[in-house]
């Protein structure tokens, strides 16, 4: 009988962390429309944004394989980030046929300003946990990651089941 309720609780459990992480996603999006709509963006040009700051330079190919979108779609949000003066395109060093873009210096410290207050709450919020407890966070989180990357991966590779709206 005791074991029946561990393993209903442990079930719990594991539904309250889906349903939390199900609120987080819902959570961020809607954080990156807020921001996005206050510089004129569109919330994948933010987070390609964020996908290029994170990773320093990517290449075309890169942010069509992190998005999902077509290389001409890649190409659009490029041209229209560096017309806004966001992005650069720059040589690659180790292929000179190869263009990278990356972020032109001082070109988003307004959205950094905007996203500085969430961020200094979060790493306080982060800091209270001990380190042990942070090493499984971030595991959880990155495994979660892992996993949802090859899900969507899947997906796209997918037939559709329904035709768009």
């Amino acid at each position: 009988m005791a074991a029946k309720k561990k393993g209903e609780a442990h079930a719990e459990l594991v539904r309250r962390v889906g349903d939390v992480v199900r609120r987080m996603g819902a959570q961020s999006v809607i954080v990156s429309q807020t921001v996005a709509a206050r510089f004129g963006l569109n919330t994948t040009d933010l987070e390609c944004l964020d996908l290029i700051q994170l990773q320093g330079r990517v290449s075309a190919g890169e942010l069509a394989a992190a998005t999902g979108l077509t290389s001409g779609a890649v190409t659009a949000l490029i041209d229209r980030m560096e017309r806004a003066g966001y992005v650069e395109r720059v040589d690659d060093p180790a292929d000179r046929r190869r263009v990278l873009v990356r972020i032109r210096k001082g070109s988003i410290g307004d959205i950094e300003k905007v996203y500085a207050p969430l961020q200094k709450r979060m790493f306080g919020l982060w800091s209270q946990y001990s380190a042990a407890d942070l090493e499984v966070v971030a595991d959880f989180l990155s495994r979660s990651l892992e996993l949802s990357v090859a899900c969507v991966t899947e997906l796209r590779n997918q037939k559709a089941s329904r035709k768009p709206l």
